[in-house]
């Protein structure tokens, strides 16, 4: 059973959420408040597994409230969800140990496995903040080296596409692919797809 708290200064949506979670054979809502300004305390007694956080809340928000949790409780998982998708936001919640990110505007099918997702140890991100996150990092001198078309697809193979995906997202053949992507290892002097995805990532 997956021990649930929940925050969020929206009574309704907190009861939306409960009856949501009520449903689930596997899941327990065991608590919930309107803004983090006991959160600690709240923490040691209900220690739940997962906290659904909201982040414009009163008092003390949700990004206060994530850092507190994480300090205290680093074994929690906090499932930020929010309806509002700005970027400084979703980084400062990932870079403060957020395990998920996901839009109060997902569905309720995908609320249920985020929750899932992060308790087993996954990161559940909303397709739009993975974009976002995405385009935040987004490579630019450190690319140089590569023509526009080559940091194209570094950049789509980076998102997790294949080489086909790629070509027809593109809109070129898969050996014009296969094409850029040796001359991108000649480049970068790599050997594999793996290392030009992670040479992407850490060359911003």
């Amino acid at each position: 059973m997956i021990r649930i708290f929940a925050y969020d200064d929206s009574i309704d949506r907190l009861q939306s959420l409960k009856a949501l979670i009520s449903l689930s054979d596997n899941l327990s809502y065991i608590g919930d408040a309107e803004n983090c300004a006991n959160v600690v305390q709240e923490m040691e007694d209900f220690f739940p597994d997962v906290v659904l956080m909201d982040i414009n809340m009163p008092i003390v928000d949700g990004l206060e409230g994530l850092k507190l949790i994480k300090t205290n409780f680093p074994q929690i998982k906090v499932l930020i969800q929010t309806a509002f998708d700005d970027s400084e936001k979703i980084f400062n919640s990932i870079s403060n140990g957020a395990s998920g990110y996901i839009l109060k505007s997902d569905s309720p099918t995908r609320i249920l496995q985020a929750i899932e997702e992060v308790y087993e140890g996954g990161a559940a991100i909303n397709p739009a903040i993975a974009k976002r996150v995405l385009e935040y990092f987004s490579p630019k001198k450190n690319l140089e080296i590569l023509t526009v078309k080559e940091q194209e697809v570094l950049k789509s193979l980076a998102e997790g596409n294949s080489y086909k995906m790629v070509a027809d997202q593109l809109g070129v053949s898969y050996s014009t692919i296969n094409t850029h992507t040796k001359h991108i290892y000649e480049k970068l002097h790599i050997s594999s797809l793996g290392e030009a995805i992670a040479w992407y990532y850490k060359n911003l």
